[in-house]
């Protein structure tokens, strides 16, 4: 069978489509250079280990093991967070559906979801993401906060939705108003496409 490499995602939408939340000056270096990067860093160390595989030689396995989980954990992350904006003309502005639901159920209301995600999001310690996560054990909606790529990681916990706080995600816009940029991003949730992923998860778990 034939191997594959890794791809930058083409966005759903056009550059400009998320202003003036995330300008297209911002959605462009974002997405073109530094998600690219990712994609490109963990291909050449892909293409390194298999070289190394054929010759039989070695490499230094703790350094690349380490570059792997942090550039294609940058990858994986970057994929959910393109997919689940939307223009704000098609963003509902709170959860749809069954997502909606549960939120409540654990969370109470989703003011106090938004609170807790917000807080989450801002109080990450250099660079970093806001997840929402599930647990199909206890049937619970939970929240992690990401240190770079791959660190503070729950094992099999599959990410329903995640935010970007690094500065590259809003410095062009934002500068080092970490909070606004939060803030501008719950006008552009694409619920409706996180619900179904929710359904699709929930389903996955149930097999």
């Amino acid at each position: 069978m034939a191997k594959e490499m890794y791809k930058l995602p083409p966005l759903k939408y056009g550059y400009a489509d998320l202003a003036p939340y995330i300008s297209e000056e911002q959605l462009r270096i974002h997405h073109d250079k530094h998600h690219q990067a990712y994609v490109s860093n963990v291909n050449s160390l892909l293409e390194m280990m298999d070289k190394a595989r054929k010759e039989g030689t070695d490499f230094d396995y703790k350094a690349v093991a380490k570059a792997v989980s942090f550039n294609l954990g940058g990858h994986v992350l970057h994929d959910y967070f393109w997919w689940e904006m939307t223009p704000e003309s098609n963003a509902s502005k709170e959860p749809v559906g069954e997502l909606a639901d549960v939120i409540k159920e654990d969370f109470g209301s989703f003011e106090r979801f938004k609170k807790e995600f917000t807080q989450t999001a801002s109080s990450v310690e250099g660079s970093g993401w806001a997840a929402l996560t599930y647990c199909g054990d206890t049937k619970r909606l939970g929240i992690m906060q990401i240190e770079k790529h791959n660190v503070n990681l729950v094992p099999d916990y599959p990410i329903i939705m995640d935010l970007d706080v690094w500065e590259h995600a809003y410095y062009i816009d934002y500068k080092n108003d970490r909070g606004k940029f939060i803030e501008g991003f719950w006008n552009i949730v694409n619920w409706e496409e996180i619900d179904k992923y929710f359904k699709k998860i929930q389903n996955m778990r149930m097999e």
